[in-house]
């Protein structure tokens, strides 16, 4: 029984991982979110792009040593998977911020609301470009 535990852990743990880390990247970036745009009136397509920025250096430091465990060997490596994992997290900001449009602007949502919603779509769409894209 033990020896099944310890597969099936070794065989998701990286699902596992992501699920927590990106659990917590969504935390951050839904507090940042409300910090500025209740606290301090920001608007809201703006706050959601300080939330992503502060949310997505919060992802790449958990993705690359806790989830996808991986080692760059070289500075230009290293350098590369930052570019790379930036560049995904941008494309998924668009999205981001398009249904945060759609949903707050011509919807008529609540801000904190649709950006709960969001917030599912894109740890999705990041699980993918993480996992087959960036720490490959």
């Amino acid at each position: 029984m033990i020896q099944l535990m310890q597969q099936t852990w070794q065989k998701h743990r990286s699902l596992v991982a992501y699920l927590v880390f990106g659990g917590l990247t969504t935390v951050v970036n839904f507090l940042l979110f409300g910090l500025l745009t209740s606290a301090v009136s920001c608007p809201y397509l703006i706050s959601n792009v300080i939330a992503w920025f502060g949310s997505v250096l919060f992802a790449y430091v958990t993705n690359r040593r806790w989830v996808f465990t991986t080692h760059a060997a070289t500075t230009k490596a290293q350098i590369r998977e930052v570019a790379s994992f930036f560049w995904y997290r941008a494309l998924s900001l668009g999205v981001d911020e398009l249904i945060m449009l759609v949903g707050v602007t011509l919807l008529g949502g609540n801000a904190l609301l649709v950006k709960l919603i969001d917030q599912v779509v894109i740890v999705l769409i990041n699980w993918v470009f993480s996992k087959y894209l960036i720490f490959k």
